[in-house]
């Protein structure tokens, strides 16, 4: 029992962990680090309470399913709770009383994640899920996950069948029509199909759509060879826990009950058999119900598309089949575009165009970030080392000295030297990587090297980041047209690596060069000049907006549009963008270090999970990470962001009255060397988490929930 994932001492039944979903969380967060699971359960509860916030894990039939890797886990865990009364956690259906954490450490090895991706697929059965609901004890519990986790040899009689059974038995009603087997296993759906003319006609198609047999209750498909409809999935979500075997197995039932073959790609993280091209190309049509990008997109092109999130195939997967048949019988349906040979990426059948382009930015912020906090932490030890004027004759000193023949200043002068040409090398691939990865968003990788080689003309030619960000847009459209041309199947081949980046790369440089390049070089430099002649209240007014856009969402879009902001501008040559870096790294710290502060003067107000939590976001608010403060916020968001946002505002605003500047653009306050005014930006940021720390102190005790005890951490939602 000791390598088991899940242990008595695992469950806990029938209990009131709290009303809300944090509660629940910390609580099971708390017993993992009872049983030894965990080494510390505020990571663990953060870490739940984030994925939370990216999607609700509650399912239909009141279940729930919050998930989490981080390295404060020991080893894979299943930690479960039936809840009595139900707390919801974002069902479609209302909320849940059946509450699996499931958790995993960083790395964690095939045969764990195949373990707890086993028992998230279980849940899709009611069979199983009614014995949960009626197991009595905590025993009867872990052998029913037992059972369905590591399930006995095929023919193997004992209690495995009868509990499934028994369960089926009593499931059977409130099954929605899902299938019962002697086993209650989803597998896959059957050996692969054999292929057939991946050209037939839409008619031929629409004659097949209907031709195959329906599964009654209880029974088993029929399959009716190639006259049976063929649909394809691929299941991915961002953690690869649960949710991606979920989906495929509801998508997999949906097509037993309504006679359709489906075969699904699970791209988690215990792996998936990959389609088999000839199962691709014998489709009528994809669903693609996934939380990220489809890996191999382009093996798909030419087929109608059904594209959703991944909780939809859960919530709604016989509306997702049926609607995948009707894009296949009807010829302007949405396909995938670009060829087998060349992937592309294509607007999102069912997104609007803003949130196409909003993930295509974000998708270059992010990995633009690496090079900036690298280059800029590099930038800053070398200051450490050989003082500010090291900037002025790096250079220098790298070529015209070494160990051996150390400049005036010494080792700490010719490290600083290295330390700052290092780091100046790597800050020069910020624009580049902006440009090549926002152009992969668009167009996969044949977007890279015209991606990568806008950037590099917009910092040839003066335009920033502003021309980074122009310059990736363009070369990645360009390269999605170019993908999309008709050409020979001889030729395909040597579109992504040849034709694709070759044409595509001249396009954007024809156009940054001849057309654009000046314009927004000009666009840059008057930004610079205006930014460098703020004063006063102009800059405060700068200062107090980033302070607001840091705290409003903790790390999500709007808290990433400011930091990149301050990261593309940043140089250490520029005042004003030192002065923006220091403003929107001070701002980020005050909503970890404000909640740690009220914790620890009205620990009343909070149940002890949020206490603990306060105490790890010390620690968390003084690195500069905002996201110490999501467990508060996704538990009462409408108290806790506008006092941050407002904590925000005071900070930013005085960092940019006081001429603070930041020379790092990661680090917080142990990057006090890269801070000039070191006093003031203490100041700022003592007033700032002050003033957010009392706002929602004030808040939670004057708003306090009418069924809640005085000591209770609960308020109105």
């Amino acid at each position: 029992m000791a390598d088991s994932i899940i242990t008595p001492d695992l469950i806990t039944l029938d209990a009131d962990l709290g009303a809300d979903t944090a509660s629940v969380i910390a609580a099971l967060a708390a017993r993992l680090a009872a049983a030894g699971r965990a080494t510390d359960p505020a990571p663990v509860a953060a870490a739940a309470l984030a994925r939370e916030a990216q999607s609700a894990t509650g399912l239909p039939g009141g279940i729930a399913i919050p998930h989490c890797r981080v390295p404060e886990i020991a080893t894979a865990s299943l930690c479960f709770a039936r809840l009595s009364p139900k707390v919801d956690f974002g069902g479609p259906d209302g909320p849940a009383d059946l509450v699996f954490l499931i958790a995993a450490p960083e790395g964690a090895g095939a045969a764990h994640m195949k373990l707890l991706s086993s028992l998230a697929r279980a849940l899709v059965r009611p069979a199983f899920v009614t014995a949960l609901r009626e197991a009595p004890t905590a025993a009867d519990v872990v052998r029913l996950v037992e059972e369905v986790v590591s399930p006995p040899p095929k023919g193997a009689a004992g209690a495995a069948g009868s509990a499934s059974s028994a369960a089926g038995a009593v499931g059977a009603g409130a099954a929605s029509g899902a299938p019962r087997t002697d086993s209650g296993a989803v597998g896959d759906a059957g050996p692969e199909p054999a292929p057939r003319d991946a050209h037939a006609d839409t008619a031929s198609r629409a004659d097949r759509a209907g031709a195959g047999n329906t599964v009654g209750e209880g029974g088993d498909s029929a399959p009716s060879g190639a006259e049976e409809p063929l649909i394809v999935a691929v299941t991915a979500c961002p953690t690869g826990i649960a949710h991606t075997y979920m989906a495929a197995d509801s998508l997999r039932l949906a097509g037993e009950r309504a006679g359709v073959r489906v075969r699904v790609e699970t791209q988690g993280s215990s792996g998936g058999t990959t389609l088999d091209p000839a199962t691709i190309a014998a489709a009528d049509a994809v669903i693609f119900a996934t939380d990220v990008g489809v890996k191999g997109r382009g093996r798909f092109a030419g087929k109608p598309v059904l594209e959703s999130g991944v909780k939809r195939a859960i919530n709604e997967p016989d509306t997702m089949l049926a609607e995948a048949m009707a894009a296949a019988r009807d010829p302007g349906a949405a396909r995938v575009s670009g060829d087998g040979g060349a992937p592309a990426a294509e607007t999102a059948a069912g997104l609007g165009w803003g949130t196409r382009l909003r993930q295509i930015l974000l998708t270059g912020v992010s990995y633009m970030i690496p090079f900036v906090a690298a280059g800029g932490l590099l930038i800053a030890l070398s200051f450490l080392l050989g003082g500010y004027e090291i900037a002025d004759n790096a250079k220098t000193i790298v070529l015209d000295n070494s160990l051996d023949d150390l400049p005036d200043g010494g080792l700490a002068t010719y490290l600083g030297a290295v330390l700052f040409q290092i780091g100046s090398l790597a800050f020069g691939f910020l624009v580049p990587a902006l440009a090549g990865y926002i152009a992969f968003a668009i167009a996969d990788r044949p977007g890279l090297a015209p991606g990568f080689t806008a950037g590099a003309i917009a910092v040839f030619v003066g335009a920033g980041f502003l021309g980074g960000l122009v310059g990736g847009l363009i070369a990645g459209f360009a390269a999605l047209w170019i993908g999309k041309l008709g050409v020979p199947r001889w030729a395909r081949g040597l579109m992504p690596v040849v034709v694709i980046p070759l044409f595509a790369s001249m396009v954007v440089g024809v156009v940054m060069f001849v057309l654009l390049g000046k314009p927004l070089a000009a666009v840059t430099s008057g930004l610079t000049e205006w930014l460098n002649g703020l004063t006063g209240s102009s800059a405060i007014a700068l200062g107090i907006i980033l302070g607001i856009m840091m705290c409003f969402d903790l790390g999500g879009p709007v808290n990433k549009a400011a930091y990149a902001f301050a990261v593309a501008g940043l140089n250490v040559n520029d005042p004003a963008s030192l002065r923006i870096m220091a403003a929107v790294m001070a701002a980020g710290m005050v909503p970890p270090l404000a909640m740690a502060l009220s914790t620890l003067v009205r620990p009343g107000l909070y149940t002890e999970a949020e206490r603990e939590n306060g105490k790890a976001a010390w620690l968390l608010g003084a690195s500069f990470i905002s996201e110490g403060a999501i467990p508060f916020a996704a538990a009462d968001p409408l108290r806790v962001l506008p006092s941050m946002m407002l904590g925000g505002a005071v900070t930013g605003g005085l960092i940019m009255a006081t001429d603070v500047t930041l020379s790092a653009p990661h680090g917080g306050i142990f990057v006090f060397f890269a801070i000039g005014g070191i006093g003031w930006f203490l100041v700022s940021l003592a007033a700032g988490t002050l003033v957010a720390a009392v706002c929602v102190t004030l808040a939670k005790e004057l708003f306090r929930r009418k069924d809640a005890a005085p000591d209770s951490a609960l308020v109105p939602a």
